[in-house]
């Protein structure tokens, strides 16, 4: 399926097509996501309906606002967050529902790196996402931690989940080495609000065990 010049994948558990489950929503820069399906079908006994949207126009659509290139010859973000959230919660999600046999139980948003950053921007911006996942999430990102102290959800989400790996916070980069700090921060923030909330350490930097980092947090929010 393609919306917006995006491609959706979909991928569900067995169930009965008359039972409501949880519909998880991951952007991701390209692929289908399969393996993070496979990854989550090998630890959940949970159902639900993943869709993979891919083809993110990543340091635009994933970024709440500009920030500069972190190294020489990088791609700075362009700040299209909010653009590509009016797309995701005007037109992809009401065609991927459509295409579902029952309204879902709840809708997740779940993402990786500059996704994971999307995410918890995302319960800011929209009262769609019940619950979230953010995964080695750029927490690092500038002000963002200082927007998070300054603002409110749309809606209060149910559940949220933080992880990072433990050796991300050990680069050279002094922007990218906060991001344990910050991370552990904003998860502190929601835990004071009372969400159900959890921050988890993975062995590894940040391009280690992508999928199995995802399917471990959208396990935990299902």
């Amino acid at each position: 399926m393609t919306v917006e010049g995006k491609n959706i994948y979909i991928y569900k558990t067995e169930y009965d097509e008359s039972k409501s489950v949880p519909l998880v929503i991951m952007n991701t820069f390209q692929g289908n996501g399969e393996e993070i399906y496979q990854a989550l079908m090998d630890i959940t006994d949970k159902d639900f309906t993943l869709a993979v949207v891919s083809d993110i126009e990543w340091d635009d659509e994933m970024s709440p606002w500009e920030s500069p290139a972190l190294f020489k010859g990088d791609t700075p973000c362009t700040g299209g967050a909010d653009a590509y959230i009016d797309k995701l919660t005007g037109s992809i999600i009401p065609e991927i529902v459509d295409n579902l046999s029952q309204k879902p139980e709840f809708i997740a948003i779940a993402g990786y790196s500059l996704g994971g950053l999307f995410s918890i921007y995302s319960l800011y911006k929209t009262d769609v996402f019940a619950r979230a996942v953010s995964a080695s999430g750029s927490m690092w990102f500038p002000d963002f931690l200082e927007y998070v102290q300054k603002n409110e959800f749309k809606t209060k989400p149910d559940k949220v989940y933080f992880s990072l790996g433990d050796k991300e916070a050990m680069a050279k980069n002094q922007i990218l080495k906060t991001v344990q700090d910050r991370t552990e921060a904003i998860y502190k923030i929601f835990d004071e609000k009372g969400i159900d909330t959890i921050f988890e350490l993975n062995p590894g930097n940040h391009f280690k065990d992508e999928a199995v980092r995802m399917a471990k947090g959208i396990n935990w929010i299902l």
